[in-house]
């Protein structure tokens, strides 16, 4: 069984990509980072499996630039 990653805050995410908060959320808006959404405010968490798929180009906005 897999091991289960501890899901970022959009803070943690922009960390580890090394780009500011509001990129993620943007990436996240654009369909080109998938996103959890949790509690009733809808707060996004991302999985660190997820960002290393999208930094290694693997993701649905595959033919876009990331950095847009």
């Amino acid at each position: 069984m897999p091991k289960r990653s501890r899901m970022l805050t959009t803070t943690e995410a922009a960390r580890y990509l090394s780009v500011h908060p509001n990129t993620v959320r943007r990436w996240e808006k654009q369909g080109l980072l998938p996103a959890y959404r949790l509690g009733t405010r809808g707060d996004r968490r991302f999985l660190r499996e997820d960002m290393d798929r999208f930094l290694n180009g693997s993701t649905p906005g595959n033919g876009h630039d990331h950095a847009g």
